[in-house]
């Protein structure tokens, strides 16, 4: 019998490094990539803030893609959900493989001014997926809702030298 549990998830807040590139393969799917990089920030072994920032490729599919390309811009914050998946290709006559985020859902989340204004025409924190804008593959099954603790622990109780 397979393995009962298992879960692929990816959720990442963060900026897109360039503008969307739309393309459309020979059986006439759209397909956008971009990239989007999140920033962590850490202590160090001397106590200073430090950041490290990731750079993580996104691929959607079908509408998905469409809606990308038409509503996010270099430099936009957006809220992606997806699985990760690594895939091979050949370049070179050398087998590659890359690991890539497959988006299922985007939400913009870029405002243009402070008047609420948001970028491409659409409403910010605009959710896209889901639905009409599946992105391919199965949909993913809605999980229960958890109820939050009634008490969060104290703040004290972690300790920040913590090298992860």
């Amino acid at each position: 019998m397979a393995s009962a549990f298992s879960l692929n998830r990816a959720t990442l807040i963060g900026n897109l490094g360039s503008d969307p590139e739309l393309k459309t393969i020979p059986s006439g799917t759209p397909v956008c990539n971009f990239n989007v990089a999140t920033t962590q920030s850490y202590k160090d072994q001397g106590g200073n803030w430090q950041d490290k920032t990731e750079w993580h490729r996104i691929v959607l599919w079908a509408r998905l893609a469409e809606r990308a390309a038409q509503y996010l811009r270099k430099g936009s914050k957006v809220y992606i959900e997806g699985s990760i998946e690594t895939r091979s290709y050949e370049k070179d006559g050398i087998k590659r493989y890359t690991t890539e985020i497959r988006a299922d859902n985007f939400i913009n989340m870029e405002k243009t001014d402070g008047q609420g204004s948001y970028s491409g025409g659409a409403p910010a924190a605009q959710s896209y997926g889901g639905g009409a804008y599946q992105g391919g593959g199965q949909a993913p099954q809605q999980a229960p809702q958890q109820q939050a603790p009634a008490q969060a622990p104290p703040q004290d109780e972690f300790d920040d030298d913590v090298p992860f």
